[in-house]
C-alpha cells in the first residue's frame, strides 16, 4: 500500500517538473522568435532608416577622470629666496660750486728751544743803557737750566757791535740755583776787577735784571767766590743783599 503511495507521489512530481520546464522551453523561442523576425514592408517604408547605435567598444569609451588635487606650495625660508633687485634709474647728484678755499694755517711745529732776555748797556750821551735782549736757549724743565744757559750767554760777550758788556772778560759762573723763587748767584773774582763806578753799577745791573728775566720781581743774592757780594770796586759801591730790580732802580738808576 505505501510502494503504490509513492509511485503515485513520484508520478504527480514529474508531471509538474516536465510541465514547467516546457513552459520555459516555449517561452525561449517565442521570445527568440519575436527578437529576430524581419519588419514587414509598411512599417519599413513609414519608419526612418535610423542606424543602429553603437554601443562603445572598450578602447573607445571615454576615459574615467580622476580629479588630482593640486600640490601643496613648499615653505621656502625667506633667506634662501634671492633678492632680485629692480635697477633704478640713476639721477646725477648735483655737484655744489666749489669755492676757494682759504688757506688753512700751519700748526705750530713743537720746539726744543726758548727764549731768554740778556741784558747788555749802551752808552748814550755819558749815561748808561740797558738793552734787553732775546737769546734762544735750550728747553729746560727747571728755571735753574733755563737761567745757567742765560748767564753763560752773558758772560760770552754780545754779538751784536752795537751794544757792549762792563763784565769783565774771564768771569765764570760758578754756581746757579732757584730756591723758594729767590735766585742765588755765584761768579767768579774776575767779576770785581777794573773800571770806575760806572762800570760797577752797570756790571751789577747786568746780572740783577738777567737773572730777573724770568719772573722780574725775583730776589736775587749775589756772591763772588762762594761769600756774599757786600762792597763793588775800590770806591765801595754799596750792594744790597738780596738785590731786586726795583732797589737797584732806586739806588742806581741805569736807564
Amino acid at each position: 500500500m505505501k510502494d503504490g503511495q509513492e509511485v503515485r507521489h513520484v508520478s504527480t512530481a514529474a508531471v509538474i517538473a516536465g510541465v514547467c520546464g516546457l513552459a520555459l522551453v516555449t517561452g525561449g523561442g517565442i521570445a527568440w522568435w519575436t527578437a529576430n523576425r524581419s519588419p514587414t514592408a509598411d512599417t519599413q517604408s513609414s519608419a526612418p532608416t535610423t542606424a543602429p547605435a553603437l554601443s562603445p567598444s572598450p578602447v573607445e569609451s571615454p576615459a574615467v577622470i580622476i580629479p588630482v588635487p593640486p600640490p601643496t606650495p613648499v615653505q621656502v625660508p625667506q633667506a634662501q629666496i634671492p633678492q632680485v633687485q629692480t635697477p633704478q634709474a640713476q639721477r646725477p647728484t648735483p655737484v655744489a660750486p666749489q669755492s676757494p678755499q682759504s688757506p688753512q694755517p700751519k700748526p705750530l711745529q713743537p720746539t726744543d728751544a726758548q727764549t731768554v732776555q740778556v741784558y747788555w748797556v749802551k752808552d748814550a750821551i755819558g749815561k748808561f743803557e740797558g738793552i734787553p735782549t732775546k737769546v734762544a736757549v735750550k728747553q729746560a724743565d727747571k728755571p735753574d737750566a733755563t737761567l745757567q744757559a742765560a748767564f753763560n750767554s752773558l758772560l760770552a760777550g754780545p754779538k751784536d757791535a752795537t751794544v757792549s758788556s762792563e763784565i769783565p772778560k774771564g768771569t765764570k759762573l760758578r754756581s746757579l740755583s732757584v730756591k723758594n723763587d729767590e735766585v742765588y748767584v755765584d761768579l767768579s773774582r774776575e767779576f770785581t776787577s777794573g773800571g770806575g763806578s760806572s762800570s760797577m753799577t752797570s756790571r751789577l745791573g747786568q746780572v740783577i735784571y738777567t737773572a730777573t728775566s724770568l719772573k722780574p720781581n725775583t730776589k736775587v743774592w749775589i756772591s763772588v767766590e762762594g761769600k756774599p757780594l757786600e762792597l763793588l770796586g775800590g770806591e765801595g759801591l754799596e750792594v744790597s743783599q738780596p738785590s731786586t730790580r726795583q732797589i737797584f732802580d732806586k739806588n742806581f738808576p741805569l736807564r
